[in-house]
C-alpha cells in the first residue's frame, strides 16, 4: 500500500521533497513504467500545491525517470536496452577507476566502512533496503577514491542505477553481494589491479542481467 502521509511539514524545499519521494516511488515500482501521473493527483498524494510538483516533474524528466506531457502531467519512463547500454558504458569506466583509487587510498578505516555495509547486507531481506545498501556501497567506494569530480559524476547516476538494480534485485542480489565481497577484499588489500578487475566483473554481470530483463540480451 502506498504511504499517503503528506510531506509538506518539514523544512526542506518542497520541490526537493517531492523529487525525492516521487523518485523513490518510481524506483520501488509503486509507479510502474507507462503509468500516467497528473499534477493534481501527485499534489494530493504529497499534500502540496501543484507548483512544486510541476518543478519536480521537470527535474525527474531531466534525470530520465519521467516523460512530461504538456497539460497532462507525465508518464513514468521505460528504460530501453539502449538506455541501459549507455548507462553501463559510463558506469564501467567510472567504477573501475573508483575501485582502483579506493584501493590506493582507503586504508584500514575505509575498508572497515565497506565491511560494515557487507555485514548489514547479509541480514537485510527487503528489496528496497538492499537497493539502498547497494547504492551506499558504491557511493562509499567513490568516497574512498577521494576524487570530488568522480564522486559528483557518480552521484548523478545513482538514481538510475538504483532503478535498474531494483528491477533485478530478486535474481541478482546474492551474486551481486558476493561480487561486492571480492571487490571489498581487493580494496582492503590495497591491490588496485585486483580492485579494478573485480569492479569490471561486477559491472559487466549487472549489465548482462539488466539487458536480459529489458529484452536486449
Amino acid at each position: 500500500m502506498v504511504d499517503m502521509a503528506t510531506i509538506g511539514a518539514s523544512h526542506r524545499p518542497l520541490r526537493d521533497k517531492v523529487v525525492d519521494e516521487l523518485r523513490r516511488r518510481i524506483i520501488d515500482r509503486v509507479y510502474e513504467p507507462g503509468h500516467r501521473l497528473t499534477e493534481e493527483r501527485l499534489a494530493g498524494d504529497f499534500g502540496v500545491s501543484r507548483n512544486p510538483v510541476r518543478e519536480a516533474i521537470r527535474v525527474l524528466e531531466a534525470e530520465g525517470f519521467l516523460i512530461a506531457q504538456p497539460r497532462r502531467g507525465a508518464v513514468v519512463a521505460s528504460m530501453t536496452a539502449r538506455d541501459i547500454e549507455n548507462l553501463f558504458d559510463v558506469r564501467l569506466s567510472l567504477e573501475v577507476l573508483a575501485a582502483q583509487l579506493a584501493a590506493q587510498r582507503a586504508g584500514t578505516p575505509g575498508a572497515q566502512a565497506l565491511d560494515r555495509l557487507l555485514v548489514e547486507a547479509r541480514t537485510t531481506r527487503h528489496d528496497s533496503d538492499l537497493a539502498a545498501l547497494n547504492t551506499r556501497f558504491h557511493a562509499t567506494i567513490c568516497g574512498l577514491a577521494d576524487n570530488a569530480l568522480l564522486t559528483g559524476i557518480m552521484e548523478s547516476l545513482h538514481g538510475r542505477l538504483q532503478w535498474v538494480y531494483r528491477q533485478s534485485v530478486n535474481e541478482r542480489a546474492k551474486d551481486s553481494w558476493a561480487e561486492h565481497e571480492v571487490l571489498a577484499t581487493a580494496i582492503r588489500a590495497g591491490d588496485a589491479g585486483a580492485a579494478g578487475a573485480a569492479a569490471r566483473t561486477h559491472v559487466l554481470a549487472a549489465r548482462q542481467k539488466a539487458l536480459a530483463l529489458a529484452g536486449g540480451g
